[in-house]
């Protein structure tokens, strides 16, 4: 038996026989249990008083849903890379460099931006879509790990951005290159960036909260 079920057992065990928590925590940490490991061995038990104890509902992972997030955080990277590349050309089209006569308006790149978005954008609508309607019909979803993951993932991917993004404009202002094509491309990282990093904060504290 792992440590760990042994440590759960044992709580569960003395909360049966109608022990308080605190005796309970001072017989473990007695014992050479850290703090933490106790605190979290009872905190896995309502303190209702009830006999035998209550469980608290814990997060849980699922091969299904770890595929279907997979695939959802795939659907939006592929969106917001694609967003931003399309966006790009775009302000090269209106914003020509002409200091650089290599820099242009890429028409083929337009075309495979598109193409993606047609397929990604509208499939991480749909699955987003099914994962909120999914967790309002069943609350005990928004505990899913896979889904806390997904959204803390995400989350650091954004922060990456927007602080790399943030770099970039300082640099280019003390370089002296801070052109207005140059402002229009980090205002659409920024753009993009936020508006995934503000929903997905959103999305972790209701999953935060329904732990």
């Amino acid at each position: 038996m792992r440590p760990a079920d042994q440590l759960a057992q044992f709580v569960a065990e003395a909360l049966k026989e109608g022990r308080s928590r605190d005796d309970i925590a001072t017989a473990l940490q007695q014992a050479g249990w850290a703090a933490n490991e106790v605190s979290d061995a009872l905190s896995a038990w309502a303190d209702t008083g009830f006999i035998p104890p209550v469980p608290r509902p814990r997060p849980y992972v699922s091969a299904r849903e770890s595929f279907l997030y997979g695939l959802m955080f795939l659907a939006l990277a592929m969106s917001a890379w694609n967003i931003t590349t399309l966006g790009f050309e775009l302000i090269d089209l209106w914003l020509p460099d002409l200091t650089n006569r290599y820099s242009r308006y890429d028409i083929s790149t337009v075309r495979w931006s598109i193409s993606v978005l047609v397929v990604f954008f509208p499939l991480f609508l749909w699955m987003n879509s099914r994962a909120q309607s999914a967790a309002k019909a069943d609350p005990g979803k928004r505990r899913s790990a896979v889904r806390k993951w997904f959204g803390y993932i995400t989350l650091f991917l954004a922060a990456i951005t927007l602080l790399g993004d943030l770099i970039a404009v300082i640099y280019a202002l003390l370089s002296g290159d801070l052109t207005a094509r140059f402002i229009a491309k980090a205002a659409l990282v920024a753009l993009t960036a936020g508006l995934i990093f503000g929903y997905f904060q959103g999305e972790t504290k209701e999953a935060g909260n329904a732990s």
